[in-house]
């Protein structure tokens, strides 16, 4: 089947060059029983392509489960995933089917599959090489035949580098990657999917089609999109609703752009989004500073055994010397602020130098404890949103609040 028949057999809306090729490697790799990775951010529609590996497949008459695995609780992804036995936990009143099982002779799309937990990770390993899944609770291997799908936003390869992500599992389903593009990377696709959304929205409320004028047009197209399509469909609707002008004009469209997304601050090569949360650099910042403060100790030290003369002018030279050489200052001498603010307990040997630390003060766990505290303080202990302002997922702050105890 030809690109342009795929496109309207599922409803694909797009001329890109970057789209047409992530089509073309999903309908080349359905006929096999190879398995598949999706690449691209959120919103680009990466939930369409299994849909055409499974549909263009043998396998099309048999079961199509797509698994969001990031909105499953660590606690019982691996018992929806490969079901359980009775009374392997509490709650497990009968046995019952897992996805794997329930998919068997179809196609299992893994949705997030970033989000699996290390543990589950090495369980969906073995099913791929061997075929064979073990229930929650059994020892009695199940055989499967299931064509898996991944798709993830995640940078992979820093995931992996992390620890976050097995590489042997990545590879395994990588067999085939398919890079579904941003919007950004689609500017021909823009106004087209615009007008589709707003022809929609006329339709279903009876209203008059919204139209762009020629620079509404070229602020539309310039706009970066970070949520990609679902961001361009959501501003839409909008406009549809609100506006009563059915041509809109460019400064209409930017009152509802967020502002952020304006900026003329170049992307990255590529359209990549630096992988850093608030966090990380904070982090990062901290140890910076650390590192300058005991250059810049050590320096002054090298520079006074050195011989190095200070300026005698200079009212704070004796009191440098007395920081930083064993010379005890005469009885009396310092004043009670100059003692307090550079009392050292170990005085360094000007003829024995030694390195110079700094007490060390930051504790990365009790630098998150205290940001996932704040986070839950803030938000009323309300987990959702708490994660959302970590950037974190909903399961991985739950198992970060057992694993400091902060409940």
């Amino acid at each position: 089947m030809d690109i342009q028949a795929v496109k309207q057999r599922f409803g694909i809306i797009g001329n890109s060059v970057l789209l047409n090729r992530a089509i073309d490697v999903a309908s080349q790799v359905a006929p096999t029983n190879i398995s598949a990775l999706i690449i691209g951010e959120s919103g680009t529609g990466k939930e369409v392509m299994p849909k055409i590996i499974h549909q263009l497949s043998s396998r099309k008459h048999g079961e199509y489960i797509a698994v969001n695995c990031g909105a499953i609780p660590e606690g019982t992804i691996d018992s929806e995933l490969f079901g359980h036995e009775k009374g392997s936990f509490t709650g497990a009143t009968e046995a019952r089917k897992g996805y794997f099982e329930v998919a068997t002779g179809g196609t299992l799309f893994l949705d997030e599959v970033a989000e699996l937990p290390l543990t589950t990770q090495v369980r969906l390993l073995r099913v791929l090489e061997t075929g064979d899944i073990l229930r929650v609770g059994s020892s009695k291997p199940i055989k499967v035949d299931v064509r898996v799908v991944a798709a993830t936003n995640v940078n992979m390869p820093q995931a992996i580098q992390k620890g976050r992500f097995r590489e042997d599992l990545y590879y395994r389903l990588n067999q085939v990657p398919i890079n579904m593009p941003s919007l950004r990377e689609r500017k021909e696709d823009i106004h087209l999917l615009f007008r589709l959304f707003t022809t929609g929205i006329s339709d279903t409320y009876k209203i008059p089609v919204l139209q762009l004028d020629s620079d509404a047009v070229q602020v539309l197209e310039s706009y970066p999109w970070p949520g990609n399509i679902r961001q361009l469909k959501n501003i839409t609707e909008q406009m549809s609703i609100i506006e009563q002008d059915r041509e809109v004009d460019a400064a209409t469209l930017r009152k509802y752009l967020p502002q952020d997304g304006l900026s003329q601050t170049p992307m990255l090569h590529g359209g990549k989004e630096p992988d850093f949360s608030e966090r990380e650099i904070l982090y990062k910042v901290l140890f910076d500073m650390k590192g300058d403060l005991n250059d810049l100790k050590a320096l002054v030290l090298k520079m006074i055994q050195g011989g190095a003369q200070l300026d005698a002018n200079d009212g704070n030279a004796d009191l440098i010397k007395r920081v930083f050489t064993q010379d005890p200052a005469p009885k009396g001498e310092w004043s009670s602020e100059e003692s307090n603010v550079f009392s050292i307990p170990q005085p360094i040997s000007t003829n024995e130098p030694q390195e110079i630390e700094i007490e060390e003060s930051l504790s990365l766990v009790e630098t998150e404890k205290g940001l996932i505290r704040k986070a839950l303080k803030k938000h009323n202990n309300k987990r959702k949103y708490a994660a959302r302002e970590l950037g974190i997922s909903e399961r991985t702050l739950y198992r970060k609040i057992k694993e400091y105890n902060l409940a």
